[in-house]
């Protein structure tokens, strides 16, 4: 899958006096890790938000392009938000190679409609992220997990799901991504039902006497 490649410049400027500069310029403090040595860059804040947006996770893998080098790829280890404007205060990438062990958390996505839906059931998503270790090459945007076959007081585990070939899962496999639970009209409907079965007994036991 290609991966976005975001523009970048190496900065000199560090103290919160100079950062704060930097971010009011549009800039994104931002360091790479793990190469031969740490380097502080600084991107431009309105590309890196665009290229967030277009993305189902936040923990994914970009090259950046430092000026004067060759493009780099990264992982987005760390993002810091302004807590009020949710704008990007700061980056951590990590720097990696194909050997690269890698833990993203990632958008759960449920994927079909449950056959306890059409019963009356209500889909209820317990986890909407899980935490999973993966190669670069492997790592995914997104977790899918098909919810298909989940009836009325059924649920999905992260055992459950299956996951893509070289990605595992951090949390243990009895834990519950989705159930299916009951709603009042699934009851009623349930209810009824019984009503008319012992209605139909009852006058099938009353013409054979």
């Amino acid at each position: 899958m290609a991966i976005e490649t975001i523009q970048a410049t190496e900065r000199a400027r560090t103290g919160s006096g100079a950062l704060n500069a930097m971010r009011r310029e549009g800039l994104v403090p931002s360091v790479i890790y793990g190469a031969t040595e740490n380097k502080n860059i600084k991107v431009h804040a309105k590309a890196f938000r665009d290229m967030l947006n277009a993305s189902p996770s936040s923990q994914i893998l970009i090259n950046v392009q430092v000026e004067g080098s060759a493009p780099q790829r990264v992982f987005i280890q760390d993002l810091q938000f302004d807590a009020i404007q949710g704008t990007i205060l700061h980056a951590d990438f990590l720097a990696v190679t194909d050997e690269t062990v890698l833990t993203a958390k990632l958008p759960v996505v449920l994927k079909g409609e449950p056959k306890g839906i059409k019963l009356g059931g209500a889909l209820e998503q317990l986890v909407h992220t899980l935490k999973v270790k993966a190669l670069p090459n492997d790592l995914p945007q997104q977790i899918e997990a098909d919810v298909t076959d989940i009836d009325i007081s059924e649920s999905l585990t992260v055992g459950d799901i299956t996951f893509p070939s070289g990605v595992t899962p951090t949390l243990q496999g009895h834990v519950l991504v989705a159930l299916v639970a009951m709603t009042r009209a699934a009851k009623s409907a349930g209810g009824e039902d019984g009503e008319a079965e012992a209605v139909a007994e009852g006058a099938a036991v009353a013409a054979a006497e």
